[in-house]
Parts: C-alpha cells; structure tokens; sequence
C-alpha cells in the first residue's frame, strides 16, 4: 500500500481540484448578497441511517478554504448514525462556509454510503477470520476517498494503484504466455528495477493453482469466480503456502458462504462501484 505521506498528498490534490472545479473565479452567488464580514453558523445534519464518513475530510476541506473557521465535532467518523443527527457545527465566515458546502456534502454523502456498505459486509464476516477488501473499481479523480471510507467501515484496502502492487490477472499470463511464464517474468523484472512489490496471481482453476503453487515468491493468489466446492479445494492445496483470496460477483448473499471455505480474504469492487449516497445537508442555524 502506499504511504501515508502519499495518501494525504492524493486527499490534498482531491481538494485543490474539487474546488478549482467548483469554484473557479469566485463563488458568485455568495459574493453577491453576503458581505465579506458576514459571519455565521451551519450543523451537518443527518437525513439517513448509517454509518457517518467523511468528518475528518470535511476538517480538511474547511481549513483548505479558511482556517479560521472553527469546527465542533459531535460525532466522529465510523459512527451508526439516524436521521436527525448533527454530526458537526462549522461557525464562521458565511461566505467561506457556503463555499464549502458543495464539496463536503458531496464527499461525506458516498463515503459515508461506502462505510455503511463495507460495515455491512464486515457484519455478514463476523467470526469467520476472513476480510473484506476493496478494488480499483473506483471513480476516477477520488479513490483515496473512497478507499478511506472502506477503512472507516472497518474493510481493508487493496493495492491502491497499478504501482503499488503486482497482479498478475487473466489477460497478463496469456499475454505473457502462461501463468510460469508470467511470475518468472515478474521476478526478473522486479530484480531488475529494485522494486520490493508483493505478487498476486489470479487462478481461473484448480490447475491454474497447482501451477502457481510450483513457483515461489507468490503473496496471494486470487481464487476467481470459483464455486463453494473448488473454493474449497482451493484452499486445501494452497494451504499455508500463501495467503488466498476470493472474488468475482460474491454479494452479501453468497459472502459468507465463500468466506466458510476458509479464503483470508474476498474482494468486492460493490464496495465502492455500487452505492447510493446517503442523504446529509448542510443547514445555518
């Protein structure tokens, strides 16, 4: 994964470019009617159930856009929240306030849908050993948000981005003409370029993995669109020699059923692909 200091540079960039986008020349309609001076308060209400995300971020785009609005937080990131909460108070600036409206309401509404689906999965995978992890089936321009708010609701990340991790999938070992053919040039390559990056192999059967299994240095192999039986059987022969995965259209009725086979891990672009906002506004008080 990649560090927190590359993390936090990705959310500065998500907000320089929100606003650049939204704002542009100057917020016009605030500029016409509220004078410079104004000051004034606004609550983060809750219009939804669910699990709140995007608090911290929210911090982050405030101060972006003055810092010397001031921000009381009643209720922190990861929490089950119900309508008619109030999540936090920002005072200050109205100007500046209603400058960031847009691009708070809009992060916090899908992050806290993503924490709320990933919390729901978490739920289906309680006592089970397994994890639930996201993918790269996110929307462009804001994944490491989406990523955070996988984490808020207690999933773990993936590889963030093709540069951080290898995965050797489908289309890599045939056009690398098989799957030996494919680590073998990986680990010459990684060699080469002194690059220390984990190696997951996709497996599309159980002798794609009994292959896979003849090669060393593999991290994790992803046991994909298997069903319950040969995800089973794939589990066996993998055994302790590498961590499993499993993936491929599991939804919340067949997950815990896969996470019985004993997989460490399932995978679900859902996470982050298939949400509906959660309805939150901004109000003055």
């Amino acid at each position: 994964m990649i560090s927190k200091a590359q993390f936090d540079k990705e959310i500065e960039g998500i907000i320089s470019n929100a606003v650049r986008e939204d704002v542009g020349d100057g917020d016009h309609s605030s500029l016409a009617c509220i004078p410079a001076t104004a000051q004034g308060k606004a609550k983060l209400l809750v219009k939804d159930n669910g699990i709140i995300a995007g608090v911290e971020f929210a911090k982050k785009v405030f101060n972006y856009i003055d810092g010397d609005l001031k921000i009381e937080t009643l209720i922190e990131d990861g929490t089950k929240v119900k309508y008619g909460d109030i999540v936090f108070y920002v005072e200050g600036a109205s100007q500046s306030i209603l400058k960031a409206e847009r691009l708070v309401l809009n992060a916090m509404q899908r992050m806290s849908a993503i924490a709320t689906k990933t919390k729901s999965y978490v739920d289906l995978l309680a006592g089970t050993g397994t994890k639930i992890l996201d993918t790269r089936k996110t929307t462009p321009g804001i994944r490491a948000l989406e990523k955070w708010a996988v984490n808020i609701g207690g999933g773990e990340n993936h590889r963030f981005a093709l540069y951080d991790m290898i995965m050797l999938k489908d289309n890599h070992i045939d056009f690398a003409g098989g799957i030996t053919a494919a680590i073998t040039k990986t680990k010459a390559y990684l060699k080469s370029n002194q690059k220390d990056l984990k190696i997951i192999v996709e497996a599309r059967t159980l002798a794609e993995i009994e292959e896979i299994l003849q090669n060393d240095g593999v991290y994790r192999i992803l046991i994909d669109n298997f069903n319950y039986a040969d995800t089973k059987m794939a589990v066996k022969l993998i055994g302790e020699t590498c961590q499993t995965e499993s993936s491929g259209g599991i939804n919340e009725d067949t997950l815990r059923k896969y996470a019985e086979c004993g997989v460490n891990y399932i995978s679900s672009g859902a996470l982050t692909h298939s949400v509906y906002n959660m309805d939150l506004s901004l109000k003055a008080v």
